[in-house]
């Protein structure tokens, strides 16, 4: 037991030092910051870098830009895998077996392997430097794992409750809005939050594609802080904690529903 308590005790620590530094650093002066990078600021906590970041900075056009892509994101990718894993665990035959399996393969090829030829079919139809490109990058990056999570869930729903939404008259698409959409929505709703936190701090795909400023988002325009041969760390990290504020906001007051979708499923009744 006491070694189980200094284990999680250093862990803690593991986690905390480097975020009381980033905190710290956010409310410093650059010369502060290399003069004592551990320390407190002089004179006590300056919040002019968080004013500076907005007023200097495009960053508000940046957290829009994210805002926009995240949640068409994560929005048009549940519809889908929702819709998608339904149809799998209604055909129950070989058919489904064999979609599911191609959406699984999905998951197996890295998302380095396919850039250049993503980048060229996205050239091809114009999409570069939109974020409708963006959008729909991520809807078919991430779909297969939604699927893949969604489907899972699914299959432990009740198919006495669908045979007798079918008794009742009720087709496929009143079975899904009325039946397996509310039963799912546990799952649903930890896989969104997985979603949003993919796309919210995705850098490979709008470092990609983005180049026009007026469409960068929240970690691309953060590169903005780093030059070849120094960093503003102050103002980098004031960026991070203002990228990453969304993300806590999200679990804090949706965390039940993670939790209770990561438990979903776990044991058949």
């Amino acid at each position: 037991m006491l070694f189980r308590k200094f284990s999680l005790l250093i862990y803690a620590l593991l986690i905390l030092i480097p975020l009381v530094v980033v905190l710290l650093t956010s409310v410093k002066t650059l010369q502060e910051t290399f003069r004592d990078p551990l320390g407190l600021p002089d004179g006590g906590f300056k919040f002019d870098n968080y004013v500076a970041i907005f007023q200097e900075q495009t960053m508000a056009g940046y957290f829009l830009n994210s805002t926009i892509v995240t949640l068409f994101s994560v929005s048009f990718t549940l519809l889908l895998a929702a819709m998608v894993a339904f149809g799998i665990t209604r055909m129950n035959n070989w058919i489904g077996n064999v979609l599911f399996a191609v959406f699984t393969l999905g998951m197996m090829v890295p998302a380095q392997v396919i850039m250049v030829p993503l980048y060229s079919l996205m050239l091809d139809l114009g999409l570069t430097n939109s974020l409708l490109g963006l959008i729909l990058v991520n809807i078919s990056s991430t779909l297969p794992i939604a699927v893949f999570i969604l489907t899972g869930f699914m299959k432990t729903l009740p198919k006495e409750l669908f045979e007798a939404s079918t008794i009742d008259g009720a087709g496929n698409w009143k079975m899904f809005t009325k039946v397996a959409i509310p039963l799912s929505l546990p799952s649903l709703s930890a896989t969104a939050i997985f979603l949003f936190v993919m796309h919210w701090n995705d850098l490979l795909y709008p470092l990609l594609f983005i180049t026009d400023n007026a469409y960068k988002t929240l970690p691309l325009a953060l590169l903005e802080f780093q030059g070849q041969y120094s960093t503003n760390y102050p103002m980098l990290f004031t960026g991070v904690i203002i990228a990453s504020a969304p993300m806590v906001v999200a679990y804090v007051f949706l965390q039940r529903y993670f939790v209770a979708g990561i438990t979903a499923g776990a044991v058949k009744g």
